[in-house]
């Protein structure tokens, strides 16, 4: 089977990677940082950039047809798990504004950094989409 690469044009354009991979109708959607239009990670702390990698965790999903209900596993990499902790009602307001009040199956890994050096949280997920919304952006096809 074909995997369809899926890089919405509203995320920096990818080099080396994709921001999601379709397999029939499941969605791996790639590590997202806080990175915003500028390719610079967005200031203002650990809610804000948690705003801005799951913004762009659900563009990507939502470039596939997807939405937030069809997320079925979402994993945190964090490097500082005590400041998100104590930021976890800010955080679960934005979470519910984003993506409604269905929570995937979610795990936090604290880490000692991502690729950018100011970034503190990447998200990743995976998501199964209905096949009556899914969208199957055919010109980027990577074969595996």
């Amino acid at each position: 089977m074909a995997h369809v690469a899926v890089n919405p044009s509203a995320l920096p354009a990818p080099s080396g990677y994709s921001h999601g991979t379709l397999a029939g109708n499941t969605l791996h959607l790639g590590g997202q940082t806080a990175l915003d239009s500028e390719m610079k990670i967005v200031p203002g702390g650990i809610v804000e950039q948690f705003r801005q990698a799951f913004g762009n965790v659900l563009t990507t999903l939502r470039a596939a047809g997807g939405e937030p209900e069809d997320l079925v596993s979402v994993t945190l990499y964090l490097t500082d798990i005590p400041d998100y902790q104590s930021h976890g009602r800010e955080i679960g307001r934005v979470w519910r504004e984003l993506a409604g009040s269905v929570y995937p199956a979610m795990a936090g890994i604290g880490c000692t950094a991502l690729w950018q050096p100011e970034a503190q949280i990447e998200i990743l997920g995976v998501a199964v989409i209905p096949e009556e919304r899914l969208i199957r952006p055919q010109e980027q096809v990577n074969d595996k």
